[in-house]
């Protein structure tokens, strides 16, 4: 082959990926602009005021809003008694979020920086921010107390599913009464069986928190298997009561927790189903629902619990009875990451 033959299939493969790499940025462009426009079929979006104290209106639910348009992303709130009705917008975009005792948390996008990353910001009952931290990773998880005086977060710093075991974690709890930021878990003691424990691959992910404001539960992940953990603020412990466990969800009466579980024999990519446990008896018990779940499940109320899956337009929300009786309902479409407040 001649140089000069050689120079020209060069040429041309150059100006072949150029025109994929354009084709590319043409495709995503397109694709973003379409997600900027609102669809007639989709939920009913007007912006307004948000706030997340009880309001005379009666209960209500702050979540992110997926439905295609200009709302995008942000939090928006329904009357929970009508959860698929006029959605109003907040202007608040985040990617994860959690609410309660009039404090929020809403784990965002940062782009003041030279490169993009991440920040969690908390939020008062305005929707004003209270301060911001920056994140290593990408938001996974987030939750705030009862009482909302402390919150936590949780990101990927490493891999991005927990369907794998190639991911590491890093979990961090804030306490607002006295402004002590517990960057990760992974300083405190962790009792194993016992005994105290330490190994490089420790993760921890899925907090959730107790109305003494100082117990909470949550994941633990080491040597290829997961542990629910209880921990206590105070003497910055972690404790291993059981395995098999991930991202717990306390009941509001503290007396049961939801998790999803691994059950052997479902696929790689999907292998979850929802059980609720007894913190007395340690009882477990099954949830109605058949799809693998990927997500923290929040309580409506003691008997209730929701949770996302994927829809058309990002994820639905849907309903399910915490006891084991009767079948997941879907509750919202386009919609993730709620709170039921007031």
């Amino acid at each position: 082959m001649t140089l000069q033959r050689r120079i020209l299939i060069f040429a041309t493969a150059v100006v072949l990926l150029a025109a994929v790499g354009v084709l590319a940025v043409l495709r995503a462009s397109s694709q973003a602009q379409e997600k900027d426009r609102a669809r007639a079929d989709g939920p009913r979006i007007s912006p307004g005021t948000v706030r997340l104290a009880p309001a005379e209106g009666g209960r209500r639910i702050v979540f992110r809003n997926m439905a295609w348009g200009p709302h995008r992303d942000e939090l928006a709130t329904v009357p929970a008694d009508a959860p698929q009705g006029a959605r109003t917008a907040s202007g608040v975009s985040c990617l994860r979020f959690h609410a309660a005792g009039g404090t929020g948390i809403c784990l965002q996008a940062d782009r003041s920086g030279v490169q993009d990353g991440y920040k969690a910001v908390v939020l008062d009952a305005r929707l004003k921010e209270v301060s911001a931290h920056p994140l290593l990773g990408v938001p996974t998880r987030a939750r705030v107390s009862p009482g909302g005086h402390l919150v936590a977060w949780t990101v990927f710093v490493g891999g991005d599913s927990y369907a794998g075991t190639n991911f590491s974690t890093r979990t961090s709890v804030l306490d607002l009464r006295t402004g002590r930021l517990d960057a990760s878990l992974e300083d405190f003691t962790v009792l194993k069986d016992g005994t105290p424990y330490r190994s490089a691959d420790v993760n921890f992910w899925g907090v959730t928190f107790a109305a003494d404001e100082r117990t909470f539960y949550a994941t633990l992940g080491t040597g290829g298997r997961t542990h629910l953990v209880r921990g206590d603020l105070a003497e910055r412990t972690v404790t291993t009561l059981r395995e098999n466990v991930e991202c717990p969800s306390l009941s509001p009466d503290g007396t049961r927790l939801v998790f999803k579980k691994r059950v052997p024999d479902l696929p790689a990519e999907a292998p979850w189903r929802l059980y609720a446990l007894d913190l007395a008896s340690g009882t477990e018990t099954p949830l109605g629902e058949d799809r693998s779940v990927d997500d923290q499940v929040v309580w409506t109320d003691d008997r209730t619990v929701v949770y996302s899956l994927p829809g058309d337009f990002g994820a639905d929300l849907y309903a399910l009875p915490a006891d084991g009786s009767g079948g997941p309902a879907r509750l919202m479409v386009s919609a993730l990451a709620p709170a039921f407040l007031g």
